[in-house]
């Protein structure tokens, strides 16, 4: 296991429940804006069974532009299946808004969760991914062990979400999906800068997740801008899908492991 406070330790590429509870009662349109309803987005066909590797253990997400919407539907299942845990039985010492805003994102999640299930009708991977969070202490709101606290978790699931959209862009062909993927996204980013504030205030962006090649003071401990000279593109960074899965591998039990070799 990688760093417990920090799961996107990994190289950038630039610098015990299912998965399955049912759709939450919000519609992912009124937070998200994003009218993902679009009608060219619907893959025609029927879903076959997994394309598993029998010398891996792995399963492939497929390739084009459906391999890339089965990536972002296995991210999906998992941090819905995080999410519902953490609503299931709060942290120690949870406060009502904390609790609200927890409650929204699993929402999110589970409404990300169910549009690529919908949407992808032909060559889909497994609906049951099961989760492994067996580093993750349901009960800290912040690391204090070994074991990741709620929030570490969340961020590092949020920001592990925001690079992999970020990085799987180039390889979609269809600009529909890339507009879907642009909008998803947006919310994802949402989410990480929420999260980050709730762990500490003023640390919603960091050199870890944008490049801020130059410190300020809301860069972690940097010490501001000279005379606002920033080399740093002020992009968000972005991970391959086979970067994001060996990360996201930690969190999902044998059998339901991923892999992403068209996407390299």
């Amino acid at each position: 296991m990688h760093n417990p406070n920090n799961l996107l330790a990994e190289p950038a590429d630039a610098p015990g429940r299912g998965l399955t509870s049912p759709l939450a009662r919000r519609s992912f349109l009124r937070y998200s804006g994003a009218g993902l309803a679009l009608g060219g987005l619907w893959l025609s066909g029927c879903s076959k069974d997994d394309d598993t590797d029998p010398n891996s253990g792995l399963i492939d997400v497929g390739s084009g532009d459906t391999g890339i919407l089965n990536y972002a539907y296995a991210l999906e299942q998992l941090e819905a299946a995080f999410y519902t845990q953490v609503v299931a039985s709060y942290f120690t010492g949870a406060t009502a808004a904390e609790k609200a805003i927890l409650s929204d994102l699993k929402d999110h999640e589970i409404s990300h969760r169910e549009f690529f299930k919908r949407a992808i009708t032909s060559g889909r991977i497994s609906d049951n991914l099961q989760p492994d969070f067996s580093n993750i202490d349901f009960t800290q709101r912040t690391t204090t062990s070994g074991k990741l606290g709620v929030l570490n978790a969340a961020m590092a699931f949020e920001d592990l979400g925001v690079a992999a959209y970020n990085g799987a862009g180039r390889f979609i062909t269809d600009p529909a999906y890339l507009t879907l993927a642009g909008k998803i996204v947006s919310v994802e980013a949402r989410h990480a800068a929420l999260i980050r504030e709730m762990i500490t205030a003023n640390t919603f962006v960091a050199n870890d997740v944008v490049d801020l090649t130059t410190s300020t003071t809301n860069n972690l401990s940097g010490t501001g801008n000279v005379s606002g000279n920033v080399s740093g593109t002020g992009q968000e960074r972005s991970k391959r899908p086979p970067v994001v899965l060996s990360t996201a591998n930690n969190y999902l039990a044998a059998g339901s492991k991923l892999r992403a070799n068209s996407f390299a």
